[in-house]
């Protein structure tokens, strides 16, 4: 476990002042130990409470929160009605005092901006509402959402939840292959897109891609096109017409077993898997853990730096709009036209709270920020990979300037939020969680099913929770085999988890890409850590390759700082200094100098493109790679050298 020390603590007055202290105060809990565990062993009691501390709107009361005690397939608030549009929605808008506060809130790289209050964000979803059905759509229907993040994109999925249309946001970046996979896969009669959108300055047109898609597909009836660009296709329905639909008040009222939306997987290995989420399990936890535990309350401004194709996308919108919160979209790079162009967007518009990768702060470590106040802010969440300690620290020291926390949060789409995190009730240390999430049932087990402390070990949760999807897409037994097979009775979650004996987490990697040397199993980031730490290496990526005497060996891909060096020199002083730090069993067998590791959009790296790389695997579809040129020359650059 890593010998870290807290750098942050939270001061009692603020402890006082959170949501999640005055909430379990009032439930006569005094300590969050004793409150989590009444979260896990109360489990029925916890979710009925935690709903209605983010305020759910019910039609139809249920009978209790967890109807069947089953854990693959648990009945969350049988005999319940609800839309989980009137929670995140028409309660603030018909709410005097709320109803003209910002509700969305959109900058593009271009510079354009627009503001949406609730009443306005209402209006918008009840015109399209009325369009929608207009034009044939109907309850159970299945839409694929392909657009840019755009204040449309949230009216559009909320105007499909309000009329029962189960929607799937699919990434933007993506190329028509995978966009195609997506819509076979879903059986989607409805696709809706945008016409074009910019990156970098450059114009990509999403309808051609959408049109390449749907042809391979023979599912989609109806096309809807926000058009921003002359692109046009024939009985392509626009979506500023149904804007200016007369509104509809009648909302379709749902029980907690009927889909809301679909959210697939990146799809790393195999075809895509479709988590499916209801109106009072998704939205609920993430609004649960956006509220009660990264402290998002009314008026505050959440952002995050995302897609809305990727699982924050959707908890963005449902975690901010269900808390009261304003929910600020940026459409573009983070670093165009300039480095801190970013950086002002969140001071200008006074955000609160922001998400980001690692991966992202890794990059923007090369930049000239000394100037960046951010006077606003109030908690720095990050997700997605696991840290290494320096960029960790660089983002505490120079963005939050040594008082802002930063909330590591990690669980995944088929969670719908977080499985540990980091409490304000609590020290925070660099890289760790401080924390399992209330109502989280989280343990660590070896490979004899025992729960450990102090080893590595596999991330399990050991009881059923609100969010947890209802299944795969039209493939229950994948589901069950994904999650419920490597331990009997218990969800194996796919990570690499340290727990101490203070309660503190460190995720050192998924475990489908843990590496197994010479009998010792480490996890990628641990290496990564090591090598970073390096004055020389600016970025780090490790694989782990078949070797016949070690079963497994490292290869690192290492990324170096703008200073000259003598690379055959480096290499070997990276092997000798990852050697000395984790011993001599895990010496890497081959280092390679590149000039770019191969991310995704949202700047996470993608190892398994360049384990393909270097075994030489035929090309797979990099369209949601933001730099698929470094894939390339990354191929090239391991060519040449296994010819030589």
């Amino acid at each position: 476990m890593m010998n870290l020390k807290p750098v942050w603590k939270p001061e009692e007055q603020m402890i006082k002042q959170t949501r999640l202290y005055k909430w379990m105060h009032s439930l006569d809990f005094s300590t969050y130990d004793a409150f989590y565990k009444a979260s896990i062993e109360r489990t029925d009691w916890f979710w009925r409470e935690a709903e209605k501390a983010v305020g759910i709107k019910w039609k139809v009361p249920y009978e209790a929160a967890l109807g069947q005690d089953s854990f693959m397939w648990p009945k969350w608030y049988k005999g319940g009605q609800l839309n989980i549009t009137e929670t995140a929605v028409d309660k603030w808008a018909e709410n005097e005092e709320a109803q003209h506060q910002p509700a969305v809130i959109w900058k593009n790289e271009m510079g354009e901006e627009r503001r949406w209050t609730f009443l306005d964000l209402q209006e918008k979803v009840n015109r399209l509402a009325a369009g929608f059905l207009k034009n044939g759509l109907q309850k159970g229907d299945v839409a694929v959402i392909y657009m840019p993040m755009l204040p449309e994109t949230v009216a559009v999925m909320l105007a499909f939840a309000k009329i029962g249309v189960i929607f799937s946001p699919v990434f933007s970046g993506y190329g028509s292959e995978p966009l195609a996979v997506r819509i076979r896969a879903s059986g989607a009669a409805i696709v809706v897109t945008g016409s074009g959108m910019t990156r970098r300055g450059k114009k990509i047109n999403m309808r051609e891609c959408a049109a390449e898609a749907i042809d391979k597909t023979s599912t989609v009836k109806t096309v809807i096109v926000h058009t921003f660009s002359e692109t046009e296709y024939e009985g392509d329905i626009r979506l500023n017409d149904l804007l200016t639909e007369d509104p509809i008040c009648e909302t379709t009222y749902l029980s907690n077993e009927e889909p809301l939306m679909i959210l697939y997987t990146s799809g790393t290995t195999g075809t895509p898997k479709g988590a499916v989420h209801t109106h009072a399990g998704f939205p609920v936890k993430a609004a649960f853990d956006a509220g009660l535990c990264m402290d998002v309350a009314k008026g505050d401004r959440l952002f995050w730096l995302t897609d809305m194709g990727w699982m924050m996308g959707p908890f963005l919108v449902f975690g901010g709009l269900i808390n009261g919160a304003a929910i600020v979209l940026y459409d573009g790079a983070p670093d165009y036209p300039d480095e801190q162009h970013l950086w002002s967007f969140i001071h200008e518009q006074k955000v609160t709270h922001f998400g980001l990768s690692p991966t992202f702060v890794r990059s923007a470590m090369q930049q000239d920020l000394a100037s960046i106040k951010l006077p606003h802010v109030k908690a720095i969440i990050s997700t997605g990979e696991p840290w290494n300690e320096a960029p960790w620290q660089w983002l505490f020291d120079k963005i939050g300037h040594k008082h802002i926390p930063i909330l590591n949060y990690s669980g995944g789409t088929e969670v719908s939020g977080g499985i540990v995190g980091s409490t304000l009730l609590r020290p925070i240390k660099p890289v760790l969680f401080n924390a399992a999430i209330l109502g989280m049932a989280a343990d660590v087990y070896n490979e004899e099913a025992e729960s450990v402390i102090n080893e590595v070990g596999e991330l399990v949760v050991k009881k059923p929770w609100v969010g947890m999807t209802c299944g795969f897409w039209k493939d229950p037994e994948r589901y069950e085999d994904t999650y419920f097979k490597r331990f009997d009775g218990v969800w194996t979650h796919g990570d690499w988890v340290v727990q101490s004996d203070d309660g503190t987490f460190h995720i050192t990697g998924r475990s489908d890409d843990v590496i197994n040397t010479a009998g010792k199993r480490v996890g990628p980031a641990e290496i990564e850590s090591i090598l970073v730490g390096h004055p020389a290496v600016h970025e780090a990526a490790v694989i782990g390759v078949k070797d016949e005497v070690k079963g497994e060996a490292l290869v690192c891909f290492i990324v170096t700082g703008p200073q000259s060096c003598d690379e055959s020199k480096l290499i070997q002083e990276l092997k000798t200094h990852v050697g000395s730090y984790a011993g001599k069993a895990l010496t890497p067998k081959d280092i390679h100098l590149i000039s770019a590791l191969p991310k995704t959009r949202n700047g996470k790296i993608v190892r398994r493109l360049l384990k393909g790389a270097y075994e030489q695997q035929p090309s797979p579809d990099l369209s949601s790679l933001d730099n698929p040129h470094v894939y390339e020359s990354i191929c090239e650059y391991l060519n040449r050298k296994q010819n030589q």
